[in-house]
């Protein structure tokens, strides 16, 4: 698979979210060309604050390999982490993240602030914009139906 395969399933989940009456946010932790981890929104599912794609990903990815060390993973995510999710980013050791679309009221990865800039133990590579339209549309289209 490639980076838009990954981004695709990760929007297929954003999906999921979006049928279960969240926001549409999907992500997929891949190791060595395998998908690892898999999450998708639930706040509303789970009544957590807490319960991002993410988040999800991240426990789901370290149950299996056994180890909160995420070494040598990506992550794909539909959109910009939140300062909680890139937190988890940190402390998990992700190697790279590739986000879709920016989020301007909550990005903690350059639309408000960057964390990844700052002096944290560790500072994964960062690429946004991938499949950022698309990404965007699909939580364009949730909030519109909302309103």
């Amino acid at each position: 698979m490639n980076h838009e395969e990954y981004m695709r399933r990760a929007m297929a989940l954003a999906a999921q979210a979006a049928d279960e009456g969240d926001v549409p946010v999907g992500c997929v932790i891949v190791k060595d060309g395998e998908i690892v981890g898999e999450g998708r929104n639930r706040r509303e599912e789970h009544g957590d604050a807490t319960a991002h794609a993410e988040l999800e990903a991240i426990r789901d990815a370290c149950e299996k390999l056994g180890s909160w060390r995420l070494h040598g993973c990506t992550m794909y995510v539909t959109l910009e982490p939140c300062p909680m999710c890139a937190g988890g980013i940190i402390n998990s050791r992700i190697e790279t993240v590739r986000y879709g679309a920016k989020d301007d009221k909550a990005g903690a990865c350059g639309s408000v602030l960057n964390l990844f800039e700052e002096r944290f133990n560790h500072k994964p590579r960062l690429y946004g914009g991938l499949l950022e339209g698309e990404c965007a549309g699909q939580l364009q289209e949730f909030f519109e139906k909302l309103r």
